[in-house]
């Protein structure tokens, strides 16, 4: 038969999972504590047995590597997966991807009292005392904004006008439900037959994941960037300031002048960013960038990423240049 997982996400406490839990009788449920990682300590339950476990190395990856991947292997049938608030989806799906586990639906509960501070804010885990591990440098931003961002469906504590228009462009597909009024079956069932189940692209495809609207609402706004020339290096790094106050996500493929061949992937989300690389170019360079601010102007984060392009004669000149690369050496989970 086969594994399929539910996978539950989020930055507040809720009783999601065991609603999915109850109401799959046959289903197992497996939840994670990783507060006591950074010792090597992993707390995991099976239908409420717990059973605490020592790694050597105490880490995200190891968790999955050598304990919630070889578990779910073993298990058949739904397992609904309440993970640890400092866990991201994505990264379980990537883990996922290697095993022939399905994944049934991702499903993150957004404590609408907070998500919103907490998406444009700079707080890292560690200040928050979840830091994974002494090197886990990611900000509570770049958690909350990719735990919502990578669901199949969304569970609501609350409404807000404000949140409403931002996760309508953050992930326009998601259903959504209040946790007020949960009703566990109707929201799998409403999820979508295009929804991501888990899957990922290479950073190559549609910026624009489930078409959202990019006109303007509650002071929310879409910034669609898109440019046929180059960045100059240090220039957009002096540009990055943009994208780091009142913006809760940005995300795209940067071409600098100073790596030519190379397809750079930048991601931001409040006061985090990362830098990435996608590897060559598959086809002409075209770099494309989408903002989702919540207050910035829309017109002062494009001029600076206007600014940050090569000029005429640079690009004339591009071959025998010398650029400073502040670039020239990925950067993950850094805020710049």
């Amino acid at each position: 038969m086969g594994t399929e997982v539910v996978l539950v996400a989020g930055f507040t406490d809720h009783d999601v999972a065991d609603a999915l839990w109850l109401a799959s009788p046959d289903s197992v449920l497996v939840r994670h504590d990783l507060s006591g990682l950074a010792d090597g300590v992993v707390r995991r339950w099976i239908d409420g047995r717990l059973t605490e476990l020592t790694l050597a190395h105490g880490c995200v990856s190891c968790t999955l590597r050598l304990d919630l991947l070889p578990l779910l292997e073993e298990l058949n049938g739904r397992v609904v997966v309440h993970l640890d608030p400092a866990l991201e989806p994505e990264a379980v799906c990537f883990a996922l991807s290697e095993t022939d586990i399905r994944v049934e639906a991702v499903i993150t509960v957004v404590d609408s009292d907070t998500w919103l501070a907490d998406a444009t804010g700079s707080d890292t885990l560690a200040d928050r005392g979840l830091g994974a591990a002494e090197e886990d440098e990611r900000t509570v931003a770049q958690v909350v904004v990719g735990q919502a961002e990578f669901a199949d469906a969304l569970v609501l504590t609350g409404t807000d006008p404000l949140l409403t228009a931002v996760l309508d462009r953050l992930n326009p597909l998601a259903p959504r439900q209040d946790l007020a009024a949960l009703d566990v079956t109707s929201l799998l069932a409403a999820i979508p037959v295009n929804a991501r189940r888990g899957r990922f692209d290479d950073g190559f495809g549609s910026l624009l994941y489930g078409k959202p609207t990019l006109e303007s609402a509650c002071g929310v706004s879409v910034v669609h960037f898109s440019e046929r020339r180059p960045f100059h290096p240090m220039r957009l790094h002096k540009a990055v300031d943009v994208l780091l106050e009142d913006v809760v996500r940005t995300r795209g493929r940067v071409w600098v002048a100073s790596q030519p061949e190379e397809a750079l992937w930048l991601e931001s989300a409040g006061g985090g960013l990362r830098v990435g690389n996608l590897g060559p170019w598959p086809a002409a360079p075209s770099q494309e960038l989408v903002v989702i601010t919540t207050s910035a102007s829309p017109e002062v984060i494009t001029a600076a990423l206007r600014e940050a392009v090569v000029t005429d004669e640079e690009l004339a000149l591009m071959d025998e240049l010398e650029f400073v690369d502040p670039f020239g050496e990925w950067h993950e989970d850094e805020d710049l």
